[in-house]
Formats: structure tokens, C-alpha cells, sequence
């Protein structure tokens, strides 16, 4: 059991320095990105804010809209629009992926652009989480390492886990990892920092790396839906993201205004909070479109939706503005659901603020735990040995016999 130990120590060590730098970038990017949204709902509420001109004033139609949009911006196509319930809301008009822009629903006028700096800032933190900013040929090769890395990570949270784990569980024995001593110096300090923030945040990194792995490699998101009994979905990209068919119309018909298409899905949900829009459909499908067309998909988001990350997918015939398909989170099989929550517990929205706060934490531990585990390392290789003469505290006795 010795040996054993041993051998773990040293794959823990040697990997743990191997993939140090990426671990730390990982998990500092995390804590970065832990209050995305909100940052960004708190820097844009002016612009997501408009006067009504009166009480019942009529709003714009949606494609007159998008067309305001679209005249004033040359960076891009917008790809949905978002509304929401309150008359005081200007309506968001996404542009690509991670741009948006605000307009006065009531005169047309474009509101701006939204805090793009603060944007632009989370887009390249994103990126260097997810890819250490590669681009193009090369995203490939960074999302590799940052999901070996993940992997390692992953690894080292349970082989630490097993390196800590008590002989006797005594308070002597428990109480060098409960918390923070005072006083201590060097080897001592950084050992008694590890544990302690390994104690703590270690169970939350195992989650996060865990649902990391899902998110990283098909397999391991083929491996849930297999576990829980189901078949992986075979289509690219999220799990139920394959474009829903209705039939073509027989004659040339034209296309639904948007907002009588939003309006029919907004009638799915009276709790609605908001309601995206994404544009296309109506693409034929096959040889003359005998495959039928694609469905409008409309995403709505409830007030008291359960759960948080949940929202609901409504189908429509871009045509006829019929209800195709409708569906929710209830619909999912029990791998789907099972996939969902890991990937929003990846980031903690899973559980609210008070999720996303405890898995900053923990990443900003992540962050502390490379920084310790290189401090122990060099002093292992790189420090003068102490001689038996000088003295020894107690927590480096006890570092120096875990070890």
C-alpha cells in the first residue's frame, strides 16, 4: 500500500507540473467567466432600456427591425432576435455569435451595441478557456490540450483526494487541513495551504472537471446517454439541435411575419420572461424539397422555469405559423437531462448565483492549487536539503512524511 502511495505521489507530482500552466489558465479564465451574464446585464441596462411614447403605443414589426439593424451594421449577419415581456424593453438582435444590438422597438431607432468592450473582453476569455485563443487549423490543436489538461486535472483532484486522505481520522491528524495556520513559512505554509484548499474545494473541481470531460470529448457525452440507458444522439452539435421538417407548401406562400410567429409561441408560455427568435428556416430539404422545409425555431424562456438552464423549443411552420413541435426539458430522456445538467453544472448556473459563486471559488482554488503545487515541487528539486541540526516545525515534519 506503501509502494503504492508512492507511485501515485510522483504521477501526481510529475503531471501535475506537466499540465500546470493550462490548469491554472483554465481555472483562472473560469473565475473570470463565473458572472458572464450578469456582468453584462449590469452594464447594458441603459441600453436595454426605452421611454414608451404611450400607454398601448404600437410596436415596429420585427423584420422592419432587423433591417435597422442590419443597415447599421456591416460586421456581421444578425442570426435571432430576442424580445421580452416589458413595455420598457428594447428588443436584442444578436449578431453572429456573442454581438448583439439594442432597438427602440417603438421608433426604430439602434440603441448601440451593448457593452462591447466588456463583451469582446469575456469572448477572448472564452476563448483561451476553451482553446488558448488558437485560431483557425490550430483551435483544434488547443482544444485538445486544454481537454487533456481538463483530464488531468480531473485526475489529480481524486488522486489528491486519496494522497490527503487520512491514516486515523483524529483532529491531530485532520487539523493541519480544516484551515489556514498562522505563522508558517516556506514549505510549511505552501503545504498547509494545499491541503487546506484542496480540503475545501476539491469535491466542487471534481464536479467541474468532470462535467468539463462531457463537454470535451464525444465519447465521454456518448458514456451518459449509454450509462442511463439511451442511444448518443447521432447529429452534430447540441444534443436535439437537428432542424425539425414541415411540409413545403405547394404553392409559392409567402413566410409568416416574425411576429405573428413569436406571438404563437409566446401562447405556449404565459410566464414567459423571453422569447428568441432564430432566423432562417424555410430552408427546403432535398431534391425540390421533397424532405419538406425547416421549422422556425423559437426558444422561451419561462420566469419560473425548472430548471434554471431550461427553456422551451417551439417548432413553427414558417408558412402557416402552425405549431410543429413543441419542446421541453420535461420531453428529454433521461440522458439528455442527465447531459444538460452537467453542462450548466460546468459553469454553476445549474444552481443559480449561488452556484456560480461556489464554482468561482473553487476555480479560483484551482488557481492556488498550481501555484502551491509548484512552490512544493521546486523546493523538492530545486532547494538545499535541511541538515539535521536546524529545526523543524510541525507542519513540515508532517508535509515532509505525507510526501
Amino acid at each position: 500500500m506503501r509502494t503504492f502511495r508512492n507511485i501515485l505521489f510522483w504521477i501526481h507530482l510529475l503531471v501535475g507540473v506537466a499540465a500546470g500552466l493550462v490548469i491554472a489558465i483554465m481555472s483562472f479564465t473560469g473565475v473570470v467567466l463565473a458572472f458572464e451574464k450578469q456582468l453584462i446585464a449590469w452594464a447594458e441596462r441603459d441600453a436595454r432600456t426605452v421611454q414608451v411614447p404611450a400607454p398601448g403605443a404600437p410596436r415596429l414589426p420585427v423584420e422592419e427591425l432587423i433591417e435597422r439593424v442590419r443597415a447599421s451594421r456591416t460586421d456581421g449577419k444578425p442570426s435571432g432576435v430576442t424580445v421580452f415581456p416589458e413595455p420598457t424593453s428594447a428588443v436584442q438582435v444578436s449578431i453572429g455569435r456573442g454581438a448583439v444590438t439594442y432597438v427602440n422597438p417603438y421608433t426604430g431607432e439602434v440603441l448601440g451595441n451593448g457593452a462591447t468592450g466588456l463583451r469582446g473582453f469575456f469572448r477572448w476569455n472564452t476563448e483561451l478557456h476553451r482553446w488558448l485563443v488558437a485560431s483557425g487549423d490550430s483551435r483544434a490543436v488547443g482544444k485538445a490540450i486544454t481537454g487533456a489538461s481538463n483530464a488531468v486535472f480531473l485526475f489529480l483532484a481524486i488522486s489528491g483526494l486519496y494522497l490527503w486522505w487520512p491514516r486515523k481520522w483524529t483532529l491531530r491528524a485532520m487539523r493541519p487541513s480544516l484551515w489556514f495556520r498562522r505563522g508558517l513559512k516556506g514549505k510549511a505554509r505552501d503545504w498547509n495551504w494545499h491541503n487546506v484548499i484542496g480540503f475545501w474545494s476539491l469535491p466542487v473541481l471534481i464536479v467541474l472537471t468532470a462535467s468539463g470531460m462531457v463537454i470535451s470529448y464525444k465519447w465521454a457525452s456518448n458514456l451518459v446517454y449509454t450509462v442511463t440507458g439511451n442511444t448518443p444522439p447521432a447529429a452534430k452539435g447540441p444534443p436535439g439541435s437537428a432542424a425539425v421538417k414541415v411540409p413545403a407548401p405547394a404553392v409559392e406562400t409567402p413566410r409568416k411575419p416574425m411576429d405573428a410567429l413569436i406571438a404563437e409561441a409566446q401562447r405556449t408560455s404565459p410566464t414567459w420572461s423571453s422569447v428568441t427568435l432564430r432566423l432562417g428556416g424555410g430552408a427546403r430539404g432535398g431534391e425540390g424539397g421533397s424532405d419538406g422545409v425547416d421549422a422556425v425555431t423559437v426558444a422561451v424562456r419561462e420566469a419560473d422555469g425548472w430548471p434554471l438552464f431550461s427553456s422551451k423549443q417551439v417548432s413553427l411552420n414558417p408558412f402557416t405559423g402552425e405549431v410543429a413541435k413543441v419542446e421541453t426539458y420535461a420531453d428529454y430522456n433521461s440522458g439528455r437531462k442527465a447531459r444538460s445538467w452537467l453542462r450548466f453544472l460546468h459553469t454553476g448556473e445549474a444552481l443559480g448565483l449561488l452556484g456560480q459563486l461556489v464554482a468561482a471559488i473553487a476555480s479560483l482554488g484551482g488557481v492556488f492549487l498550481v501555484y502551491t503545487g509548484f512552490a512544493l515541487s521546486w523546493r523538492r528539486f530545486f532547494t538545499r536539503r535541511r541538515t539535521d541540526t536546524e529545526p523543524r516545525d510541525e507542519a513540515a515534519a508532517q508535509s515532509e512524511a505525507a510526501a
